[in-house]
């Protein structure tokens, strides 16, 4: 390794200039006007990071928290105190997870502020507010059965395995749209709309070159793996694709010493570093797949103890895994690494 290659490596590796995250009541300056503060959710996953953006006379939101009374209450206790000087002049919604979208609707009834996200995303938040019908049950219940879940399992899933996405406010009726590759002004700062899909369809990440700041929502996260599933909505949907296609992108569009806001974790540097063990660990899942249906035809159900060994899963986070390992197995046939047979109405892979 020469000199110029030991630099750039030193230069990209991981550090987290903030080891410790805000408590329940604080708020951390993460860079001039750029606040950090943290919200609890109620299962594992058990945070989410909220930054303020100051933006002129007021301050921009990014992401809204959980739809739930402890979350109210958290804004509540943070506005009367640390941030009683702050008015949110608009809301940023990053993407429809209940956890992101979820307080939406409360924050722009209080602040009177309009809310800004994609479309897809959006229309995506609205889906997930009216998708407890009967017909979109059985379709889900359809999904998981034809990927091997039995009837027990199958009634979790669809309990409270998915209860957590309608946990969210009332939406606003209407949003002000950003696509990829907008430009928009925050306060100062100018920052590009950069969207990328797999983790949600079109989660909205946002870039200041001038001050080398990266908020990179949910698609890179500081040390943990975010979730890419496939839902019964879309059952052939190339979500890790996807996700791979984004990561490489953002590897080749952003420089190397931004500084990562995430939606999860802590802030940090190293962002090519951490995109490549992302893709890495999605990989390394990928061969176990593979030598896991080298013998004999495996269904989803059977590959998921397989893959996600090391936990023992709740239904939440079952219906996580279960949607996570579908979207490898439709990556692997996407890629011609698997070939699927429908056995009985049950699909069953074997590798090529």
């Amino acid at each position: 390794m020469t000199k110029t290659d030991t630099a750039t490596s030193s230069a990209e590796a991981l550090r987290y200039p903030w080891e410790q995250h805000p408590g329940e009541d604080q708020v951390v300056e993460v860079a001039p006007g750029v606040l950090w503060l943290r919200l609890k959710l109620p299962f594992r996953l058990n945070h989410v990071n909220i930054y303020l953006l100051a933006d002129g006379d007021g301050w921009a939101a990014i992401d809204s928290g959980f739809g739930n009374e402890e979350s109210i209450a958290a804004w509540t206790r943070l506005l009367d105190g640390p941030l009683k000087h702050v008015k949110i002049s608009r809301l940023i919604v990053t993407h429809s997870h209940p956890d992101h979208v979820g307080l939406a609707g409360w924050i722009v009834e209080r602040f009177d502020c309009p809310l800004v996200m994609s479309q897809v995303e959006y229309l995506q938040s609205v889906y997930h507010q009216n998708r407890g019908t009967e017909e979109r049950r059985n379709a889900q219940r359809l999904f998981f059965r034809r990927h091997g879940m039995d009837e027990t399992l199958t009634d979790k899933l669809l309990g409270r395995g998915q209860e957590y996405l309608q946990r969210v406010s009332v939406l606003p009726a209407s949003y002000r749209r950003i696509s990829h590759g907008d430009e928009i002004q925050i306060g100062s700062r100018r920052f590009k709309v950069i969207t990328g899909g797999g983790h949600a369809l079109d989660q909205v990440m946002l870039y200041c070159a001038a001050d080398k700041l990266f908020l990179s929502a949910d698609q890179v996260l500081s040390k943990i793996s975010p979730n890419v599933s496939v839902w019964a909505v879309e059952p052939d949907q190339n979500s890790l694709g996807e996700y791979l296609a984004s990561l490489a992108s953002l590897t080749t569009t952003l420089p190397y010493d931004v500084l990562v806001l995430p939606g999860h974790g802590v802030p940090f540097y190293g962002l090519k570093t951490r995109i490549k063990q992302l893709a890495d660990h999605h990989e390394e899942r990928c061969r176990m797949i593979a030598d896991a249906c080298r013998d004999e035809t495996r269904t989803s159900a059977q590959l998921v103890p397989v893959v996600f060994h090391k936990h023992v899963l709740d239904p939440h986070q079952m219906g996580f895994a279960a949607g996570e390992l579908i979207a490898h197995v439709n990556y692997m046939l996407v890629e011609g690494r698997l070939t699927s047979q429908d056995i009985d109405g049950v699909l069953h892979y074997r590798t090529t």
